[in-house]
C-alpha cells in the first residue's frame, strides 16, 4: 500500500504537469496592431504629401539585402552628403536636395531611418541597428516564454516579433509624425501583396484605395512588412476598409490606358482592393519579391503617366534643371552553385538559388526596363526642355546613377563584400568595409562624376560632410 505522503507528492506533480500542459495547449488570443479606417468617412481623400518646388528633383532607391544593404547604402548617403555645390547662390549638398528615398527589405530600414531622423543616420544608425547584434536579439526575443505564448495566437506571428524589435530602432515614429516633423525627403517603403504578387506601397494613394489612415501606421510596421522573408518570417496583415469612404480618383483609368500596359496593370491592381467583402484582409511579405531593386515602382509610376512631362506637370514651367535617380544595388553573389552537381538540392540551397539566382535574373530584367525607360525619357526631355509651359528648363538634364557591390573599385574589397551573407546582422569589420565600399563605388561612378561636373561640385568639402565621414569610420 502506498504511503499518504508519497500519494500527496505524486498528486501535486501530476497537477503541476496538467497545469503546464494546459498552458502550453491553450492558444493565445493576442491581437497585434491593425490599421485604422480613414478618419474622414465622408470621403475626402487623405492629404497627399506636399510637393516641393526645387530645381533639382532627386531620388535614392535602396535594394534588399539585409544589414549588408543598409551598410552599403549608408556609404552612398555619406558620399552624397560630401558632395557640395552652389545652387541659386546658396551652398548645399546633393543629399540635402534629395526629395524621395525608397527602400525594400533591408534597404527599407536605412531609407526609413534617414527619412525619420535625417543626418542622425551618420551618428546613430550604426549603434541603433548595424552594430547591436540585431539578429541575435531578435532570436532571443522570439524564444522568450512570453513571445512563445503570443506566437500560439492565430493573429500574431514572427513578423510581429520583428516589428517589436524595429520599434526601438524607429523610436515608435508613425507616418503621421514623420509627415509633420520631417516632411522631406518623402519616403517610399514597398512590400509585396502575398495574394496578387504585386507591390504594395506605403503611400497616401495606396492607403486611399483601402480607405485607411496612413498617418496611424507605425514606421516599424511598414519596414517589417517589407522585410518579412517568406517562411522565415510571417506576413504582416492590414485590414481592407474599402467602401467606407469615397472612391479615390487614382482608380480612374487614364485616357492613354489603351496603349499603356503599365497604366492598365496599375488600374487592375487598384481594382483588386475595391471589394472589401471579397478581400477583407491583405497579407504583406518581403518587398524584394516584387522588386528587389526598389526602382521598378518609380519607373512604373512615370510610365503610367504616359510621358515625362505628365509626371512633372505639377511643377512650375521651367523650374526643373536636374532629374537625378541613384539606384543602390546590394545584391550579393551566389555562394554555392547547385548546377555543379547532380545531387538533389537541399532546402537551404533551393532558397539561396531562388533569392540570388531567379531573383538576380529578375533584377537584371528590372535594370533593362529602367535603361529602356531612361533612353526614351532622355529623348523626350531633349524635345520638351525650354518649350512654353514645359516644367523643364532649357538646360535640364537627366542623370541615372547605378551603384552596386560589383562597382567597388578595390578587387579584394569587392570580392569580400560580394560574399557578405544576407541577414539582419553583420560583423563590425564588414559594416566598415561596406560603408567604405558604398562611398568609393559612388565616387568612382562615371555617371556620378558627370553629375558632379554639371553641378560644379568641388567634391568632399565642408565640416559637416567631413564629420559625417569620420563618424562612419
Amino acid at each position: 500500500m502506498q504511503r499518504p505522503a508519497f500519494i500527496a507528492r505524486t498528486a501535486v506533480r501530476l497537477a503541476s504537469v496538467c497545469m503546464a500542459s494546459a498552458l502550453l495547449l491553450a492558444c493565445s488570443t493576442t491581437h497585434p496592431w491593425i490599421n485604422e479606417p480613414v478618419r474622414n468617412l465622408a470621403g475626402e481623400p487623405q492629404q497627399a504629401e506636399p510637393v516641393r518646388e526645387r530645381p533639382i528633383v532627386a531620388a535614392v532607391a535602396f535594394s534588399g539585402g539585409g544589414a549588408r544593404a543598409a551598410a552599403f547604402g549608408l556609404g552612398v548617403l555619406a558620399e552624397l552628403k560630401a558632395t557640395r555645390f552652389e545652387i541659386d547662390g546658396s551652398e548645399t549638398t546633393l543629399l540635402d536636395e534629395v526629395d524621395l528615398v525608397s527602400g525594400v527589405s533591408g534597404g527599407s530600414i536605412l531609407a526609413g531611418y534617414y527619412a525619420a531622423f535625417g543626418d542622425e543616420v551618420f551618428t546613430r544608425f550604426k549603434e541603433d541597428f548595424l552594430l547591436v547584434n540585431f539578429q541575435n536579439a531578435l532570436l532571443r526575443q522570439a524564444a522568450a516564454p512570453s513571445t512563445l505564448y503570443r506566437l500560439t495566437s492565430p493573429w500574431w506571428g514572427r513578423g510581429n516579433v520583428l516589428q517589436e524589435r524595429l520599434d526601438a530602432v524607429f523610436r515608435n515614429v508613425t507616418y503621421g509624425q514623420l509627415r509633420t516633423r520631417r516632411p522631406w525627403p518623402r519616403l517610399l517603403v514597398t512590400a509585396t501583396d502575398l495574394t496578387t504578387g504585386a507591390p504594395f506601397e506605403f503611400t497616401p494613394e495606396q492607403f486611399a484605395l483601402i480607405c485607411s489612415d496612413l498617418d496611424s501606421v507605425p514606421l516599424s510596421f511598414a519596414v517589417a512588412a517589407s522585410s518579412s522573408v517568406p517562411l522565415l518570417l510571417s506576413p504582416m496583415t492590414l485590414r481592407n476598409h474599402a467602401g467606407s469612404c469615397a472612391r479615390p480618383e487614382q482608380e480612374q483609368l487614364p485616357d492613354n490606358a489603351d496603349r499603356n500596359l503599365s497604366a492598365r496593370m496599375r488600374h487592375l491592381i487598384a481594382q483588386s482592393y475595391s471589394d472589401a467583402a471579397a478581400r477583407p484582409y491583405l497579407h504583406l511579405v518581403d518587398g524584394g519579391l516584387a522588386d528587389n531593386l526598389g526602382v521598378r515602382g518609380l519607373v512604373d509610376h512615370a510610365v503610367a503617366e504616359g510621358s515625362l512631362r505628365e509626371s512633372f506637370r505639377h511643377l512650375p514651367p521651367g523650374s526643373v534643371r536636374k532629374i537625378v535617380l541613384v539606384s543602390v544595388n546590394s545584391e550579393r553573389d551566389i555562394g554555392e552553385r547547385i548546377d555543379e552537381t547532380d545531387r538533389v538540392p537541399g532546402t537551404g540551397q533551393v532558397l539561396t538559388a531562388l533569392l540570388f539566382g531567379a531573383g538576380s535574373r529578375y533584377t537584371k530584367e528590372t535594370i533593362e526596363i529602367v535603361q529602356d525607360t531612361v533612353r526614351r525619357a532622355q529623348a523626350e526631355l531633349a524635345a520638351e526642355r525650354g518649350r512654353d509651359g514645359s516644367p523643364f528648363a532649357a538646360d535640364a538634364q537627366l542623370h541615372v546613377i547605378n551603384v552596386s557591390l560589383h562597382d567597388v573599385p578595390d578587387p579584394a574589397l569587392r570580392h569580400a563584400l560580394l560574399h557578405v551573407p544576407t541577414s539582419f546582422e553583420i560583423l563590425p569589420v564588414q559594416a566598415r568595409q561596406l560603408i567604405a565600399g558604398g562611398r568609393s563605388a559612388l565616387r568612382e561612378s562615371p555617371q556620378f562624376q558627370r553629375l558632379r561636373r554639371s553641378l560644379g561640385s568641388a567634391g568632399s568639402a565642408g565640416s559637416l560632410a567631413v564629420s559625417a565621414a569620420e563618424n562612419l569610420q
